[in-house]
């Protein structure tokens, strides 16, 4: 099945300069980048790609913070002031507005076979320290919940990659207009094909 997924180099990724390798690790494995832009995100569209209107989106990420400190022997209340997962998920999704928009950003919209889960393999897990080698996060990035959270920031973590299917359509339609997004053949298409 064909897919379309949202990917979002962020400030951290153009920063250091790996947008090219980044984006090159998707194309070889067959992804086609169908839109792509680089923008500097205003408050607007990065509170709507992480709304705090999504209750569970909130809570869940509040309960993983939860769980890495508890992994890692953290007093979570002592670093961030509360045990509350949605009151924790809250700064964290004020750091990520921070984030994004401290830097410019690469959006892209990639299509292929399975498109959401090849993004997500290739990226590595959301925390660098439990990404996989090979990874774009276990390769090239080295940041913790622990730290980012001691410094009241987001995790350095170089992509955003859609998480789902109904994740992507919303993501895709707050990032690009359907004029922005093109479609072509290319040379894995045709070998997949013949």
């Amino acid at each position: 099945m064909i897919e379309r997924t949202l990917v979002l180099l962020k400030p951290d990724a153009v920063a250091r300069g790996l947008v090219g390798e980044i984006i090159g690790r998707f194309e070889k494995v067959g992804l086609k980048i169908v839109a792509a832009r680089m923008l500097m995100a205003d408050e607007e569209l990065i509170n709507q790609h992480y709304p705090t209107s999504r209750k569970e989106f909130i809570v869940t990420m509040g309960e993983k913070t939860l769980e890495n400190n508890a992994r890692l022997g953290v007093n979570t209340k002592e670093v961030l002031g509360t045990e509350d997962p949605h009151e924790i998920g809250l700064m964290i999704q004020r750091y990520n507005v921070e984030f994004l928009q401290s830097g410019p950003v690469w959006a892209l919209v990639l299509s292929g076979p399975s498109a959401i889960a090849v993004v997500r393999k290739l990226r590595g897990a959301t925390l660098p320290a439990d990404a996989a080698p090979g990874t774009i996060n276990g390769d090239f990035s080295f940041d913790s919940s622990y730290f980012a959270n001691s410094k009241q920031r987001s995790i350095y973590n170089l992509v955003h990659a859609s998480g789902n299917a109904e994740e992507a359509t919303l993501e895709i339609g707050l990032w690009f207009n359907p004029e922005e997004i093109h479609d072509y053949q290319t040379v894995h298409q045709r070998l997949m094909a013949g």
